[in-house]
């Protein structure tokens, strides 16, 4: 079998642990039955011995087949294809859970369920922000009640195209969160909480035009790019450049810029000329989610 889990950027402006977005950058895992256990990574952190010894993944995969599937231990041959770069922003540990929890479902012979695994990914994962796209895909807005995930999906059109700049210095999201307030006046929780009400309805409504306007945050997104100065660049440019919206791909050090198709190459090639050190990637958004090939 094969599955797959698309990368997300989350927040998104004043969306802090609720909404996020998925992007039509995979990483998959082919599991074959094998006479010993192997595991094998290509693409990132193929270079990284640390990886193999001491995998989420396999952690994951081990735990929940056993314990929730209650099925002996199994060799399996794992290869791995990573595409998402690490400590990003861009939700590479979400999606190492997600793919773990469904390919312990369908090793055991279950079909996985997305909702179901949602709230198990809760274990690893306590925010829905990266989690919820990508297992469903798309936009989507989420919730947590009761330790459960409740979540609304938005598909997004083929005519708007992600332009994420990927620094080469990475933002630790628990170091970034340090650097928070502890605690947010009034004044800035009344705007995070219409701005956010607000991007939600602009993308149910694909009022793309608003997004700009509703992107705006008061939250995390300032003092997270303190922690690369570059950042604050990158965003002007952008909405220089037609971007109808620009904010922080989770915690970074990821930028995301969402643009009408015809606008990207003009914003692509002004983001490669100022910052050559720095990874340039037009990228699709990712309306499936989580995939499980047989």
């Amino acid at each position: 079998m094969k599955i797959c889990v698309p990368a997300t950027s989350a927040n998104l402006g004043p969306g802090f642990d609720s909404l996020g977005l998925a992007l039509k950058l995979r990483n998959c895992v082919d599991i074959k039955p094998s006479n010993f256990f192997s595991v094998s990574i290509k693409g990132e952190g193929a270079d990284n011995p640390k990886m193999k010894g001491n995998n989420l993944f396999i952690n994951i995969f081990n735990e929940h087949y056993r314990n929730v599937m209650g099925r002996r231990d199994a060799k399996f041959k794992f290869t791995f294809y990573n595409n998402i770069p690490m400590s990003r922003g861009l939700g590479s540990s979400s999606a190492v859970i997600i793919s773990a929890l469904a390919s312990a479902c369908e090793a055991a012979g279950v079909t996985p369920v997305k909702r179901r695994l949602l709230n198990q990914a809760l274990e690893y994962e306590p925010h829905p922000d990266n989690i919820a796209p990508a297992t469903m895909g798309g936009f989507t807005v989420s919730i947590l009640d009761r330790n459960k995930v409740f979540t609304q999906k938005k598909k997004i059109p083929p005519y708007l195209k992600a332009v994420m700049v990927i620094p080469d210095q990475p933002i630790s999201t628990s170091q970034s969160r340090t650097t928070l307030p502890k605690a947010y006046s009034k004044e800035k929780a009344i705007f995070n909480l219409s701005h956010s009400s607000f991007l939600t309805a602009a993308f149910f409504n694909e009022d793309w035009e608003l997004l700009r306007l509703a992107a705006k945050d008061k939250f995390h997104q300032k003092q997270r790019m303190r922690n690369l100065p570059e950042l604050f660049t990158v965003q002007k440019i952008a909405l220089d450049y037609g971007a109808l919206m620009s904010t922080l791909s989770g915690s970074g050090s990821s930028f995301f810029n969402l643009l009408y198709k015809e606008d990207v190459p003009a914003l692509k090639q002004k983001f490669e000329t100022l910052f050559p050190n720095f990874r340039v990637m037009v990228l699709d958004f990712d309306n499936d989610g989580l995939q499980v090939f047989r």
